[in-house]
C-alpha cells in the first residue's frame, strides 16, 4: 500500500520508508452462511463469544460512519495513489459493515436483546460524531478531527486483525469455522489496509497534537463501548447459568486463555501510535493478510 502522499505536501510526515508495500486495496465479495452456527460459537466460553459479538453490533454502524467521513475527505486528496487507496478502503469498510450486520440479524433471531446497544452506537456515530451541519473552517476542522479519531481506531483494528490471524488457540478450541472465517477475513483486510486511514489523515491534516489527542479519544471510546457492550450481552445471555462469574473475572479468564486480547494491549498500542515518527507500516507482516484473503472460504464462495 505504498503512498508518497504524506511526503508530497509541505509540513507532512515523511512516509517514503515503506516503499516495499504496494498492495492494491479493493473491496472483495464474500458470502457467509449462518445456518446452524451456534450462538456460543466459542465452545464453553460465553464471555469470549460476547466479546467478539461486539463486532457484529457496533462495527456496522461505526464502519459506515467512518466510510462516510473518508469519502468526504476524498476531494481534499489530490495524490492519485492515496486517492485510489481511500476509495478501496471505503469499499472494504462498507463490505465489513454488511457482513457483520448479517450475523447481527442472526443474533436477534436467536433472542439476543440488542436494542439498547443499537440506540447507544447510533447516538454516538450519528449525533456525537456526526457532521453537525458545520461548514467553512469549522466544518474542515471537525472533518480533520473525525479523520484523526477514525485513523487511530483503524490502528487498533489492524493490530487486533493480526492477533486474530495469529491466534492458534481458536483452532484448538474448535471455534465455529464460519465465524472464525468472518473474524479472520475481517482482520486480514484491516491489516491489509492498515496504512490508508493514517496516510489520509496525515495528508489532510498531519498535526502531531491532533493525532495524539484523537488517539486518546478513540482508545477511550472504544474501550468504554466494547466493555459495556460485552457486559450487557454477557449479563443478558439467554443460556446464562445462575452462578456465572462476574464479567470482569470472565474477561481476565478469557484473556489468560488467549481467547481475547489482554487489557495491556490498549495502552501499549496507544503509546506506539502517538510516538513521533510512527507509521503503521512498522507493524507486523502484511503478507499473512494477503495469504489468508486468497484462501478465505467466504471469499472463495462468492467467486463466480
Amino acid at each position: 500500500m505504498k503512498s508518497t502522499a504524506a511526503s508530497a505536501r509541505p509540513g507532512r510526515v515523511e512516509t517514503t520508508g515503506y516503499s516495499d508495500e504496494s498492495y492494491a486495496i479493493t473491496a472483495r465479495a464474500v458470502q457467509f452462511d449462518w445456518t446452524d452456527v451456534p450462538l456460543e460459537y466459542i465452545p464453553g466460553e460465553a464471555y469470549a463469544t460476547h466479546f467478539w459479538n461486539v463486532m457484529h453490533l457496533v462495527l456496522p454502524e461505526g464502519e459506515r460512519a467512518m466510510a462516510d467521513v473518508f469519502a468526504r475527505a476524498l476531494p481534499l486528496i489530490d495524490d492519485r495513489r492515496l486517492h485510489e487507496e481511500v476509495v478501496g478502503f471505503v469499499g472494504q469498510e462498507t463490505t465489513h459493515a454488511s457482513s457483520h450486520e448479517g450475523f447481527r440479524d442472526y443474533l436477534i433471531a436467536g433472542g439476543v436483546d440488542v436494542d439498547p446497544i443499537m440506540r447507544r452506537i447510533r447516538y454516538a456515530v450519528g449525533v456525537v460524531f456526526g457532521d453537525h451541519g458545520l461548514t467553512g473552517r469549522a466544518g474542515r476542522a471537525w472533518l480533520n478531527e473525525r479523520l484523526g479519531i477514525y485513523a487511530a481506531a483503524e490502528h487498533f483494528t489492524a493490530v487486533v486483525g493480526e492477533w486474530l490471524l495469529d491466534n492458534s488457540e481458536f483452532d484448538r478450541r474448535g471455534v465455529d469455522p464460519t465465524m472464525l472465517d468472518l473474524l479472520r477475513w475481517h482482520g486480514a483486510e484491516e491489516l491489509e489496509h492498515r496504512n490508508v486511514a493514517f496516510d489520509a489523515f496525515q495528508y489532510v491534516d498531519g498535526g502531531g497534537f491532533r493525532r495524539a489527542r484523537t488517539a486518546v479519544i478513540a482508545s477511550f471510546g472504544l474501550a468504554v463501548l466494547w466493555f459495556t457492550t460485552a457486559a450487557h450481552l454477557y449479563r443478558g445471555d439467554p443460556g446464562r447459568r445462575r452462578f456465572r462469574v462476574p464479567w470482569p473475572l470472565a474477561f481476565a479468564r478469557a484473556s489468560r486463555r488467549h481467547l481475547i486480547p489482554g487489557l495491556s494491549f490498549l495502552f501499549v498500542q496507544l503509546g506506539l501510535y502517538i510516538r513521533p515518527g510512527f507509521h503503521p507500516s512498522s507493524m507486523g507482516d502484511i503478507d499473512k493478510a494477503v495469504r489468508y484473503l486468497a484462501t478465505s472460504p467466504a471469499a472463495l464462495a462468492a467467486q463466480p
